[in-house]
């Protein structure tokens, strides 16, 4: 199926009132911002109410759409605040809501059925059955994830409906969005809430780990996990022609003046053309902020050409590098010219780096004299991090207005009557009268020239004047003052006119509320069995596991998978199919043939992504959600409900007194992990790549640097990966262990807890029959409490059971 042709739109990020005129002035076509609250980039100083309005109205005028973010996990008791917020926004024509939330997504459409829907790329979404299942959940556009390539897009743009939102431009996050656990469970700051600490900055060692020693590797840098800054605006047509209806800058965080070099030059290669972008284009970029670039995933990019492993912040541009020095000063031999005002940086011996602001001006292959800086080297290279002419001449691109559009006036001037004033702009037409009537001209009378003077002060409006008509009828005279009254007045019924895009129905509080009630409103659940579960990533770990003590198992490997699930299926105990976070489309095709192979061996298949939920719903088998699907609220429960779901586990981000909210809810079968390793990061990119020097992921199969290997962290501790189907999994440095929590668990209404193995291999067993008998009750054991205790001497988590996140 084709989609009609339509013109990408270039959609600019906006953390503030400045950069929004910065967006806007610079030819933006949509801008996407945060509210204060429910707002993934919550360090960015976003937007109060008044502000929303303020630029929903400023952009609206100009003709650019604004979409508002509410793009983070909502827990049950938020959700009515959440559902009020968007209320606000579908009253004041916010074009388009971005949501990372099912439950919110499903009250939205419930609620607010007109209201534009935008799924966020915290939804993972990687492949057509994803982009498929938003379709037919209503949205109205998907941002991919940065992951997906050219082809990929390509192949979803051909098979659905859904508009397509792809990132073009700015920094990257190194794990599939919405599935990064680190900073959340090392610092209690979640990225699925708006709070990433960032942990992907910071450097860390590869150590290889083995059978009782553990051994760094070298590398040729410590930033394992910061993507270099995407910057694709010489491949736009590639882009554009894959079927992206939405060409995205990154960059909420950033300064005004970022906004409108980047906005400004990505316009350019739209209106004009790649070609159309000079050297000097290209260097105004790298200069107002980079960390080196890449093509990123959706060209190719892998390994090198993606890590930015020497450093994670700003690089600048090359600009001289000491050339000598004495007592009090250095000298710096420059490969460019430096202005009064440009920041430079140098590094120290130390690896820190130090900057300063130049205070004169000096040529090309000149030497700069500064004050020595202890510390720095001779022949050490020089950057300039900030250029003062390129921020100077960003920023007056938004102090006035440049974005214009033509409108048509037309005059009555007679005398003894009103003036009437119509103006026209193509779409809107208005008309508007004078407070006092035209008198008979005694000296001085209305000349068409007096008129169009006053008519043409439009400077700080985004208009100009095409053609202007008037009809004199006698010789009139009207005050100058009220000339000018009548143009305001009508450039502001114009402005008024302009500013509502969208003509949604409206709801009133009576019906809201009404509604509101109705989409909360849940039936008791049933009293269920309390089970448990166990989950097994290997063939080794599984010949440790006793099926006669657990309820169902996980198996999330293939090798001799028939004769396994036989061998479940003889147990009488249930066996579901394990399945990853991340499956592409050949992984969903293989997927489907293991199902149709173990088809009455196998009770389900585990999903933790709405790709694959929406692939395995076509096959007559019990579906479990797994947690991949973030699953934070009530209304989530409610949807993959309705989207043939049969049981939960439940987001290992939610507190206590958001399990119970859940759990009092339905009747689902709810799971809670009380067991095993967090995978903290989910990736496309490989650490090993930066020692083997891989530049794509062909190899991954054979790679024998798939297992045994970590990162070790600045406080010593190592993060063991391993890497399967082209994706690297980073799990936590110690275990989750809620031994003495299962009691107060079931209580809130979960009814099956899950022991986890991902890293494991020993203990398997040990630990299988403690949890089982801590399920039953049996927690005196003494075989119990003496694993419970080799595990806490080791160091264990509790996660987020007490503690919550931010």
């Amino acid at each position: 199926m084709n989609k009609k042709n339509r013109n990408s739109e270039l959609l600019a990020p906006v953390g503030n009132m400045e950069s929004l005129y910065a967006a806007v002035q610079n030819g933006a076509d949509a801008v996407y911002l945060g509210g204060k609250l429910f707002s993934a980039r919550q360090s960015a100083p976003n937007f109060d109410y008044e502000e929303l309005k303020a630029a929903i109205t400023y952009a609206h005028i100009r003709n650019v759409k604004v979409y508002v973010t509410v793009n983070i996990l909502i827990a049950d008791s938020e959700m009515k605040d959440a559902l009020n917020y968007v209320k606000f926004l579908y009253e004041n024509d916010a074009d388009a809501i971005i949501v990372q939330d099912l439950g919110l997504a499903y009250g939205i459409k419930d609620i607010f059925p007109e209201l534009h829907l935008h799924g966020s790329t915290q939804m993972t979404v990687i492949n057509r059955e994803g982009a498929l299942f938003l379709e037919e959940l209503g949205f109205n556009r998907v941002v991919l994830g940065r992951e997906v390539s050219l082809e990929e897009i390509k192949s979803i743009s051909s098979t659905t409906h859904i508009e397509l939102e792809e990132f073009v431009h700015g920094a990257l996050c190194v794990c599939y969005s919405g599935q990064c656990l680190m900073s959340s469970i090392i610092g209690g700051r979640s990225g699925n809430r708006g709070r990433c600490a960032q942990p992907c900055r910071m450097p860390y060692t590869i150590m290889k780990i083995g059978s009782g020693s553990i051994q760094e590797i070298k590398t040729e840098g410590k930033y394992l996990l910061s993507p270099k800054d995407l910057n694709t605006i010489d491949y736009l047509d590639k882009i554009i022609n894959s079927g992206v209806a939405s060409l995205k800058v990154e960059g909420r965080m950033k300064r005004p003046e970022y906004v409108a070099v980047i906005i400004e030059k990505y316009r350019k290669a739209l209106d004009y053309g790649v070609k159309s972008i000079t050297d000097q284009d290209r260097e105004d970029i790298l200069e107002i902020f980079n960390r080196g670039f890449t093509k990123g995933y959706v060209l190719g990019d892998f390994g090198k050409n993606f890590i930015s492993y020497d450093r994670p912040d700003n690089r600048g541009v090359l600009i001289g590098k000491v050339a000598k020095w004495d007592k009090m000063y250095m000298y710096i031999k420059l490969f460019d010219k430096v202005e009064k005002g440009d920041g430079l940086e140098f590094q120290l011996d130390s690896g820190r780096y130090v900057g300063i602001i130049v205070n004169f001006s000096k040529n090309r292959e000149e030497l700069l004299r500064i004050k020595r800086i202890k510390g720095v080297k001779k022949n050490s290279e020089v950057y300039k991090t900030s250029d003062s002419m390129l921020i100077g001449k960003a920023r007056e691109s938004f102090q006035e207005e440049r974005k214009k559009f033509p409108i048509n006036m037309d005059l009555n001037i007679s005398v003894g009557d009103k003036i009437k004033l119509s103006i026209d702009d193509g779409k809107y037409k208005v008309d508007v009268y004078s407070g006092g009537v035209v008198q008979r001209a005694e000296n001085i009378s209305l000349t068409t020239d007096r008129v169009v003077n006053q008519m043409d002060r439009l400077q700080n409006t985004p208009y100009y004047i095409k053609d202007i008509k008037m009809n004199f009828e006698g010789q009139g005279f009207f005050p100058m003052g009220g000339l000018n009254k009548l143009r305001r007045d009508g450039i502001q019924e114009l402005n008024e006119k302009r500013e509502l895009l969208n003509f949604r129905s409206e709801i009133t509080d009576e019906e809201y509320d009404e509604k509101l009630e109705k989409l909360m409103s849940f039936n008791k659940p049933k009293s269920k069995k309390q089970r448990m579960s166990v989950r097994v990533s290997s063939i080794d770990q599984f010949k440790h596991i006793n099926l006669n003590k657990l309820d169902r198992i996980y198996i999330g490997f293939s090798e001799d998978i028939e004769d396994i699930f036989k061998e479940i299926k003889k147990s009488g105990k249930e066996g579901f199919l394990y399945t990853d976070k991340i499956v592409g489309e050949e992984g969903l095709k293989d997927l489907g043939k293991n199902i149709e192979l173990l088809q009455g061996l196998i009770d389900g298949v585990s999903v933790s992504n709405i790709g694959t939920l929406k692939y395995v719903r076509k096959y007559n088998i019990d579906i479990h959600g797994d947690i991949g699907l973030n699953v934070f609220n009530s209304l989530t429960v409610k949807l993959l409900k309705d989207s043939g779901v049969k049981s939960i586990t439940l987001s290992p981000e939610l507190d206590i007194k958001g399990i119970d909210e859940i759990c009092r809810r339905s009747s689902l079968d709810f799971e809670l992990s009380v067991y095993g390793y967090y995978p903290l990061m989910v990736l496309k990119h490989c650490p090993m790549a930066l020692i083997k020097k891989c530049d794509n992921d062909k190899s991954c199969s054979d790679c024998r640097f798939k297992r045994g290997y970590g990162l070790k962290d600045r406080k010593g501790k190592i993060f063991q990966m391993i890497r399967n189907n082209k994706v690297t999994e980073i799990y936590n440095t110690v275990p989750l262990m809620l031994s003495e929590e299962v009691g107060g668990i079931f209580k809130s209404g979960v009814n099956m807890i899950r022991v986890d193995f991902t890293v494991e291999k020993e203990n398997i067993s040990r630990i299988q029959d403690a949890f089982f008998s801590i399920s039953k009750n049996l927690t005196d054991k003494e075989d119990v409490l003496h694993t419970i205790a080799d595990l806490k001497r080791n160091g264990i988590t509790k996660g987020h059971l007490h503690r919550g996140i931010l």
